[in-house]
C-alpha cells in the first residue's frame, strides 16, 4: 500500500484535536505502510460480491481497505475489544463507509451467524487447539460457491521466523494491545487437511514482506 494510500485511510483514525490521542492513527499508518497483509487480502476477495465476515477485525482496517479497492461487498466486522470496536464504528462513519457493521464478540465463546465469505486474520494463535479447528470447521460452513476463506496465521514449523512470530505476539499482549496471550499455535500440515477434509481447496503461501514474522496467507474455497 503506498503512503498517501495509508494516510488516506489512517485519517479517519486521527483525533479532533491535536492534544488527544493519536495511538489509533499512529497504529493504522504504521500497520498499513508496512504489513502486506492487506495487498493479499484484498488480491484473495477481488471478484467477490459475497459479504465478507472479518473475525477479530480490531479496528476494521480491512473495510478501509476494501473500500479504497473499490470493492463494495458488505462488512461484518467482530472482536472481543470493545474500545477497538468503538473506534472501528467512529472511523468508518468519518470516512463514509456504506454497508458496514461493527460488533463485539468473543470468538471464543460465540461465532456470528453468516453466509459469504470469511477472513481470519493474526486470530487463530489466541484460541486453543481445539477451538482453532472448530471454528475452522464453522466458517468452512458458511461458505458458499464463490465465497473464499481467507486465513493470515504464523505457521509453527521451528524457523527462527516462528519464533520472531511467538514473541512479537508475547510482546503485544503485555503491552495491552492485545488483550489475551497466544494459546496455540498451527503448522500448515494440520489446517490444511483440516479444511480439506470440509471439502474446500486451499492454496497457501507466504506473506513475509519484509517483515521477520513467518506469516502465510491461506485461501480456500468450495471445490
Amino acid at each position: 500500500m503506498t503512503a498517501d494510500e495509508a494516510r488516506a485511510i489512517a485519517g479517519a483514525f486521527a483525533p479532533t484535536r491535536p492534544w488527544k490521542n493519536w495511538n489509533d492513527y499512529c497504529y493504522a499508518l504504521l500497520k498499513l505502510r508496512s504489513d502486506p497483509l492487506y495487498p493479499g487480502v484484498l488480491a484473495a476477495l477481488r471478484g467477490s460480491t459475497s459479504p465478507v465476515l472479518d473475525l477479530g477485525c480490531g479496528l476494521g482496517l480491512l473495510a478501509h481497505a476494501l473500500r479504497q479497492d473499490g470493492q463494495a461487498m458488505a462488512y461484518y466486522g467482530v472482536d472481543n475489544d470493545a474500545a477497538k470496536i468503538r473506534s472501528g464504528r467512529h472511523a468508518a462513519g468519518r470516512a463514509g463507509l456504506a454497508d458496514m457493521c461493527f460488533e463485539q464478540v468473543d470468538l471464543a465463546t460465540t461465532l456470528p451467524r453468516h453466509q459469504g465469505s470469511v477472513a481470519i486474520l493474526d486470530v487463530l494463535q489466541y484460541l486453543q487447539a481445539e477451538a482453532q479447528l472448530a471454528l475452522l470447521q464453522n466458517t468452512a460452513a458458511m461458505l458458499g460457491d464463490g465465497d473464499r476463506l481467507v486465513i493470515r496465521m504464523t505457521v509453527a514449523d521451528g524457523s527462527r521466523r516462528s519464533v520472531v512470530s511467538r514473541i512479537g505476539d508475547r510482546a503485544a499482549n503485555v503491552v495491552g494491545w492485545m488483550r489475551f496471550r497466544p494459546r496455540h499455535y498451527l503448522g500448515l500440515d494440520a489446517i490444511s487437511p483440516h479444511l480439506q477434509q470440509c471439502g474446500l481447496t486451499v492454496t497457501a503461501t507466504p506473506l513475509y514482506g519484509n517483515t521477520p514474522f513467518n506469516n502465510w496467507l491461506l485461501v480456500a474455497q468450495r471445490d
